[in-house]
């Protein structure tokens, strides 16, 4: 399926998890936060929530400063 992913378009398996595609990003494990049609997802439902086709998703790495 076709979703949008930091603004471009991507092409991802059909029924993947939030939790699925950020180990395929390879973000697992980091700090960062993940926004889908300008939601905030919580990082305890990843597993559970199924991204849809043309969704837009943001995922975005914390950085730490002061």
């Amino acid at each position: 399926m076709q979703i949008s992913l930091n603004g471009a378009q991507q092409q991802i398996p059909d029924d993947i998890s939030m939790a699925a595609l950020v180990e395929r990003l390879g973000f697992t494990g980091k700090r960062i936060a993940v926004e889908v049609n300008e939601e905030l997802v919580p990082r305890s439902t990843y597993s559970d929530y199924s991204i849809k086709p043309h969704d837009a998703v943001e995922i975005v790495h914390a950085i730490g400063g002061g």
